[in-house]
């Protein structure tokens, strides 16, 4: 990270609750404001549940607990209601742009507010995880609410300055842990041990656990190809591959890494598969630009078919603000019909061609978080490339 990016990078963390700027806010809403007016709608309900949907937190700077809902109207303060009761405090201190309340029933609170505003049939549109029946509370109410997820997910695809700037924050903190499991691996661990090393590297300064997916298999004898969502209690042996995907979050901006260990001396196996994804990364990586199209990149990523290998995984997906699209598999992995438009500069994804034996007994984790740029793309992350072979 250059100078004046460490600079930003400490202003952000020295204050007490790191905030993005008042310009930035209006900015945001301003979108939103534009995408209303194009769908033909006068207001916005923005859900979360259960810490998921990123739109309250994009546009209060509030994130979502067990419930929230915000009420957006063009030219109004943002309404926003909080579960639980207990949380209402800190929801005050946190969204200063918008009038925080709560009720027993955050929709009813949500729909309420909405006919103050002088909602009418047809009138409301939503982003976010809404459920079945708060979905029938709204249509109930003012008629049949316009899903406008898809149309927000665009917004989130292309990122502002300020928003990098907390994604390299996001992706420092994945590198440290990352790097703490590189430093400390030894045969005798538990997998549930390797989450709690990669942990204790980010949480005190400020970062809060995204994912940690460990594989751990015999080099000589492999029965696993991709790491597994939730660890188990088996111990880590010599000779063992170990590889992971880490991703650690800065107030709902993330970084994503992803590497793999041996523990002694690698196979035959494991040197080619591994040489064969650093290839396929670095291809990928060759290609990647403003207006390059899917097609392109899943060609690129060719190299993988050609060495007889395969993936499991997905290639490429956008990250930062949700898995955004493009998602995009492997030649003979798709992951569905192939999108065709084409990516743009301030896109950033993940690029992760980890590469797997036809069996998908055996595989490799490469890859990290990159921000497209008008002639290429830049890594986000500072954690070293390439199999390595710990003693």
């Amino acid at each position: 990270m250059c100078h004046a990016g460490a600079v930003q990078s400490i202003a952000i963390l020295d204050q007490e609750y790191p905030r993005f700027s008042d310009t930035e806010l209006v900015t945001r809403h301003q979108r939103v404001t534009d995408m209303l007016a194009e769908a033909g709608r006068d207001h916005l309900l923005v859900w979360g549940a259960n810490r998921a949907g990123s739109g309250v937190q994009w546009l209060t700077r509030w994130p979502v607990t067990a419930e929230a809902a915000a009420i957006v109207t063009p030219g109004r303060i943002d309404a926003l209601f909080v579960q639980h009761h207990n949380h209402l405090p800190q929801a005050r201190r946190l969204a200063t742009e918008a009038e925080v309340g709560w009720q027993p029933s955050t929709i009813h609170a949500a729909l309420d507010e909405l006919e103050r505003r002088g909602a009418r049939p047809d009138s409301v549109a939503y982003i976010g995880p809404l459920g079945v029946p708060p979905w029938q509370a709204m249509a109930k109410r003012f008629g049949e609410p316009l899903n406008l997820n898809r149309e927000y997910t665009r917004l989130r695809q292309i990122k502002s300055a300020e928003e990098i700037a907390w994604l390299r924050l996001g992706a420092h903190f994945t590198d440290l842990g990352m790097s703490a499991l590189r430093d400390n691996l030894r045969p005798g661990l538990t997998e549930r041990e390797l989450g709690d090393m990669v942990e204790r590297a980010y949480v005190a300064h400020g970062a809060i656990n995204g994912i940690h997916y460990f594989g751990v298999t015999p080099m000589d004898t492999p029965s696993i190809g991709v790491p597994s969502q939730f660890p188990s209690a088996r111990r880590v042996q010599p000779r063992d591959v170990v590889f992971a995907e880490i991703t650690a979050i800065f107030w709902d901006y993330p970084g994503q890494v992803l590497r793999t260990f041996t523990l002694g001396e690698p196979t035959a196996r494991y040197r080619e598969l591994h040489a064969v994804a650093d290839a396929a990364f670095d291809a990928i990586l060759s290609v990647l630009r403003d207006g390059v199209t899917p097609a392109e990149i899943v060609a690129a990523a060719g190299v993988i078919e050609e060495a007889g290998c395969t993936t499991i995984d997905d290639l490429l997906h956008g990250y930062g603000g949700g898995y955004l699209p493009p998602v995009l598999g492997s030649a003979s992995r798709p992951a569905g019909p192939l999108p065709t438009e084409p990516l743009r500069a301030g896109m950033t994804v993940v690029v992760q061609p980890n590469v797997t034996t036809l069996d998908g007994t055996a595989g490799v984790q490469t890859g990290e978080l990159v921000m497209i740029t008008g002639t290429g793309a830049e890594s986000l992350h500072n954690q070293p490339r390439g199999l390595t072979v710990l003693g």
